[in-house]
């Protein structure tokens, strides 16, 4: 279980470094008007987010492992925690797929969202990983 568990929070960490730094990506996209810098710019951020989906799987993956295969907060009383967790990953999934549609937005050139959007955005992901961690560890409930 020990190495489930470290390759689950292995692939977790990378996968957020991705949703950390594509955001970061996007606020430079919003700011840039020079075409050479902004197809830059979306080559890194395309690799990136693809990158990203590769890694986000065999977290959610590990992490189902955890939960079905050992139980890992599937049994017992005071699980309150594993629910609200769950609900926060369902919460990383869907920032991810935002992530991409706001990446093909600015694909088509079709980006509407000011740099300070994505600053504000990109900031979000750090409170979701913040609350996440506390849960595991502290299970308040």
């Amino acid at each position: 279980m020990l190495w489930v568990k470290s390759f689950h929070l292995i692939f977790v960490i990378s996968w957020f470094s991705g949703l950390f730094y594509l955001p970061r990506l996007f606020v430079n996209l919003a700011l840039e008007t020079e075409p050479t810098a902004r197809t830059r710019l979306l080559t890194m951020a395309r690799k990136l987010y693809r990158f990203t989906t590769l890694l986000a799987v065999p977290a959610l993956l590990l992490g189902l492992w955890l939960f079905l295969g050992y139980g890992i907060g599937l049994r017992g009383e005071g699980n309150g925690w594993m629910h609200a967790k769950l609900f926060l990953v369902l919460c990383v999934i869907g920032y991810h797929h935002a992530c991409g549609i706001l990446l093909r937005k600015f694909e088509r050139g079709a980006n509407t969202r000011s740099d300070r959007f994505f600053r504000v955005f990109n900031e979000s992901a750090v409170l979701l990983l913040a609350t996440i961690v506390v849960l595991v560890i502290v299970k308040p409930f």
